[in-house]
C-alpha cells in the first residue's frame, strides 16, 4: 500500500539536511547546508524563520541549556539563534582547509558526534569525531569520504554510521557510558540500491530509516539490516529524516536541489522542500548536547 507523502514546508533548499523535531517547542528545525542557514518551522501557524550562518553547515543539535551546537565548515560552535551569536568550541581540522563538517547527531548520554569530508573532491580525507560534555573533541575514525547516517539503537548498544560514497551503512557495538565503539561490521551494503545512504533516524521499534540520496526513496531497515519497508519520494534527493509531531508519528524529510537541471526541477516541483509522511510507526525524542 503506497504511503501518502505531503509537503510540510515548500522551499528551494540547495542542500536541506539535519531535520530535528523539538518536543519542547513542538517545532521542526533543519539546515540548508549551502544556504547556509538554520531554519525553524512552526506547524501551528506555518511560520518559517531563517537564521543565516557564516559558512557551510553540515548539521546542528539541541543543547540541554538552550541554543544549538553547529557543525560548520571550520569547526564546532555553540549557536544562539535568538541573537545570532557563535562561540567556537573545537576546530580539529584547522590544518585541512578543504574539509568541512557534515552529518552530526547527539547520543543519549549528551555527546555530539560529527563527521568531516573534503568539500572539493571525493577523497577519503574526512574523519569522525566525538565531542563530550566537557568539550573534549576525540578523533574516532579516519579515511572517510562522506559521513552520514549517525544514529543509535533505542537500547544504546548499537551505533550506526555510513560513508555515503562507499555505499555501506556500518554498525558498531556502543558503550553508552564511555562513548567507545567496537566490533565494526557491515549493517547493510547498499551498492545495489538506486541511491546512496544519506541521513538516518531510529524508530521506537529499533528500525533504522535512511534517506537514499539519488534513490527517490526512504528505506526502513530492521535491526538485522534487512530492508523492511520502502517509501517512494516525489524527489530524487531526500537527504535526512526525523520523527516529529505530538506523538512522534510523522517522518519529516529534508531534500535538495543541488546539481538538478531545470528539466529535473520541472519534474520535481517539491525538490528543496521539507516533506512529511506517516509511516505507521513512532519515533523517539531527539537527544541533546549536555555541555
Amino acid at each position: 500500500m503506497p504511503f501518502q507523502v505531503d509537503c510540510a514546508v515548500k522551499g528551494n533548499d540547495r542542500l536541506g539536511e539535519c531535520t530535528l523535531w523539538c518536543e519542547r517547542e513542538q517545532v521542526l528545525w533543519w539546515v540548508d547546508s549551502r544556504g547556509p542557514s538554520l531554519k525553524r518551522w512552526d506547524p501551528r501557524d506555518g511560520g518559517v524563520k531563517t537564521f543565516a550562518l557564516p559558512s557551510v553547515v553540515g548539521s546542528v543539535a539541541f543543547r540541554e541549556r538552550g541554543g544549538m551546537i553547529a557543525a560548520l565548515q571550520t569547526g564546532l560552535y555553540f549557536f544562539d539563534p535568538q541573537i545570532g551569536a557563535l562561540q567556537t568550541v573545537a576546530q580539529p581540522e584547522s590544518h585541512l582547509p578543504e574539509n568541512r563538517f557534515n552529518d552530526g547527531r547527539c547520543d543519549r548520554a549528551g555527546r555530539f558526534w560529527a563527521g568531516t569530508m573534503s568539500d572539493e573532491r571525493r577523497e577519503p580525507t574526512g574523519s569522525l569525531y566525538r565531542l563530550s560534555a566537557d568539550l573534549v573533541c576525540t578523533h574516532i575514525l579516519a579515511d572517510v569520504i562522506v559521513p552520514n547516517s549517525i544514529a543509535w539503537s533505542p537500547d544504546n548498544r548499537t551505533m550506526y554510521f555510513a560513508d555515503t560514497y562507499r555505499q555501506v551503512i556500518r554498525a558498531w557495538d556502543f558503550d553508552h557510558a564511555s562513548g567507545e565503539v567496537s566490533n565494526e561490521r557491515v549493517f547493510c551494503d547498499t551498492a545495489g540500491h538506486p541511491g546512496r545512504p544519506d541521513g538516518s533516524c531510529i524508530d521506537a521499534d529499533g528500525c533504522l530509516w535512511n534517506a537514499e540520496y539519488g534513490g527517490w526513496r526512504l528505506v526502513r531497515y530492521t535491526p538485522a539490516g534487512k530492508v523492511d519497508r520502502v517509501i517512494e519520494m516525489p524527489v530524487a534527493n531526500p537527504t535526512c529524516c526525523c520523527f516529529g509531531g505530538t506523538d512522534f508519528d510523522t517522518l519529516y524529510v529534508s531534500t535538495a536541489t543541488q546539481r538538478l537541471t531545470p528539466e529535473d526541477l520541472a519534474k520535481q516541483p517539491l525538490a528543496g522542500s521539507v516533506l512529511s509522511v506517516r509511516p505507521g510507526v513512532r519515533g523517539l525524542p531527539e537527544a541533546r548536547f549536555a555541555g
